[in-house]
């Protein structure tokens, strides 16, 4: 199943939520029943968002819904960002000599140059 993060930031009416009641985070994710998703794990972090959550889904649509009802009740903004474990990008990791093959020298100035035209067929003036 694909994983997914979810970012939460209090809106201004989420806050005042928050104020009147503290659990509300929890209880709106306790309460949260959509189906094809899934919260494995839910975090309160310092940064450019409030909360953060782990979440399995069968797709983006499911995760859709998920966010859009967290959002609704409990106040936040939501940014979904999907996720690939870093295990699966990389299928073994290069040994010393890849390493210094891979290490090239920067390009040099001809290189970056961009190609022109071939003499014979000079642009043309409109």
């Amino acid at each position: 199943m694909p994983l997914y993060f979810l970012m939460g930031t209090h809106s201004a009416n989420g806050q005042q939520m928050l104020l009147r009641n503290p659990n509300l985070l929890i209880e709106s994710i306790a309460d949260c029943r959509c189906a094809g998703a899934q919260i494995l794990g839910s975090y309160a972090v310092l940064g450019r968002c409030d909360y953060v959550m782990m979440v399995e889904a069968d797709d983006n649509e499911a995760v859709g819904r998920l966010a859009l009802e967290i959002g609704v009740k409990a106040g936040i903004h939501t940014e979904t960002m999907p996720a690939m474990a870093i295990g699966g990008m990389v299928e073994r990791p290069p040994d010393d000599a890849e390493l210094v093959e891979q290490s090239a020298d920067p390009p040099t100035a001809e290189e970056w140059r961009l190609p022109t035209a071939p003499p014979d067929n000079p642009p043309q003036q409109v």
